[in-house]
Order: C-alpha cells, then structure tokens, then sequence
C-alpha cells in the first residue's frame, strides 16, 4: 500500500509542475464543458449499429425495459459518484461469464449520456481484454502497450461513431502477468491522470472476475469505488460473500448488479431473436439493495459501507 500512496503522490505532483490540477470529479481542471468536446485527436471508428444491437449494446436497442434497467442503475450510481465526489469506478464479479464487461459497457454509455459528463472506459481485463469485440474493431494496441511499451495514449484512445462523450482503451494484447503490471507503480500514475485531467470525466474500468485472478485485488486500491455484478441463478452466496469481503478490504462499495435476471422472455423485442445461445437477461438489473429475496437475508447482516 506505501508503494501505490508514493506512486500516487509522484502522479499528482507532476500534474501540478505541468500546471494541470489535481482535483477529482467535479473539482478544477479542464473547464470545457462535455456537450462541447470535440474528438480531433482520437480515432474515431465506424461502428454499425445492426452489429451493436447484435452485441446487445444500449445505443441500438430501442428504448424499453433493457435501456430503462440501464437508467436506473445510471441514477444510482451517479448519486454515490457525486455525494463523494469520486469519479473512478471499477466494475467486477465474482466469477467468469457473468456478464460484467456488457454491463460496464452498457453503463458507460448510459453515463456518456448525461450532458454534464464525458466517460471513458477503460479495459483492464489484461489477460483477457474484450471490450473491442462489442463495437467490432480490432485495435493493434492498448493498454498493455503503454504500460509495456511506453505507446502514448493519445494513439491508443478509440471513439466509436455515434456515441457522444464516450472513448474506448482497449486493452491491448493480452498479458500473462497482468496482476503485476495493474499493481505497477506506472499504472498508477495513469489512473491519477485519467482522473483528473478532466474534471467532467468519469472513467470506468473493466475488471478481470475477483475470484480467478489476483488482477482485481491488486487494482482496486486505485479506484475510489467498485460495482459487483452478480448472475441470477448462477453465482453461489459463499461467493458472493467472498468477493463482497475482499473489495471492501481496498475500496469502497457502492453497490451489486442483478444481472440476466430471467424476470423477461427471452421474445422480447428488446433483444435480437439468438438460436445459438440462451439471450443474456439484463430486466431486473439493480442494486443490492433490490436483489432477489434470497439475497436479502444475507446482505442485511453485512455492514453499513457493504450494504450500500
């Protein structure tokens, strides 16, 4: 923990020799307000919108139950984001498969939404990035470039077309020891700086699932707070449990997403006709506070902080 302050401190003190300041969300730094940013600089790829709703992604559905679902866990989380004036969240789950990185995607788009901000969404899933595979492109590098290879960001930011206020870091290629490099005192500089060189910015990251690798426990310190997602039907209490200990052991909390709840038919039309796969279900998607009842037992005996 001394090495991440002490890395930390390093990023904030550059910022200030380069005359950026050092707030967090919603403090000083870039006054150019979101509805107005122009993305001259980064890449911007065509994305086609039949591909999108393919993938599930809410800026191709029509609006409905699923994109609803999306607003409401927007509200949520935009009103724990503001109360502490964070602006760093990472979303995980406890196990693979569970749906995480469709949810972090969803979110960041539905946060991008918001005129007062800009999101972007970072893939730190460095053994296994996908975040690129739901918009259809297929960047030559990302994240584990800059950390291994010193490749700028600004080469390695995307904005897919016709998503306001939303850039993409891939996570580049994948990386076997992925946990030291998302502990490393240079990943570390990078989040300070993705946090506060914008103070309208909010950056998400997607996680690797805590209970696979050690990626997520090594990361969490940096972030101000973290979003569980959990599979209804599929992931067990004891895990649930497990991982809900573990996070609030480095960051703080806000909340558990319901995820592919079986509350919709798969007919919907909010979702594409699928012959090849069961539809992921995303209807009840929701907070801990709301999930199913043989989950509420469990969470009212936990404390305060992890119950929020």
């Amino acid at each position: 923990m001394e090495r991440i302050k002490q890395a930390l401190e390093k990023a904030r003190e550059e910022r200030f020799k380069a005359g950026g300041a050092a707030g967090t969300f919603g403090a000083a730094g870039s006054t150019t307000p979101a509805d107005q940013i122009m993305y001259t600089h980064t890449r911007t790829e065509e994305v086609p919108l039949a591909f999108l709703r393919e993938m599930r992604v809410i800026t191709a559905v029509e609006p409905g139950g699923f994109t609803d679902a999306y607003g409401i866990l927007r509200t949520h989380v935009l009103q724990r984001l503001c109360e502490k004036q964070w602006n760093a969240l990472a979303v995980t789950s406890a196990g693979i498969g569970e749906g995480k990185t469709l949810t972090t995607i969803n979110l960041a788009i539905s946060l991008a939404r918001e005129v007062d901000y800009t999101v972007l969404l970072v893939d730190a899933d460095l053994r296994n990035p996908s975040v690129h595979t739901y918009f259809g492109i297929h960047p030559e590098r990302g994240l584990s470039d800059y950390l291994l290879d010193d490749i700028p960001l600004a080469e390695l930011l995307i904005h897919p077309s016709g998503i306001g206020r939303f850039v993409i870091l891939p996570g580049g290629r994948p990386l076997e020891n992925s946990s030291e490099m998302l502990n490393s005192p240079k990943m570390a500089r990078l989040v300070e700086e993705l946090k506060t060189r914008y103070s309208s910015r909010i950056v998400l990251f997607d996680l690797p699932p805590l209970l696979s690798t050690a990626d997520t426990l090594a990361f969490s310190p940096y972030v101000d707070a973290a979003l569980l997602v959990v599979e209804e039907g599929k992931t067990p209490v004891h895990e649930i449990e497990r991982a809900t200990e573990l996070l609030v052991q480095n960051t703080n909390l806000i909340g558990t997403v319901l995820n592919k709840s079986q509350g919709i038919k798969s007919g919907d039309r909010q979702y594409p006709p699928r012959s090849d796969r069961v539809v992921d279900q995303l209807h009840d998607n929701r907070l801990l506070g709301a999930v199913k009842a043989r989950l509420q037992a469990w969470s009212s005996r936990l404390p305060g902080k992890m119950r929020n």
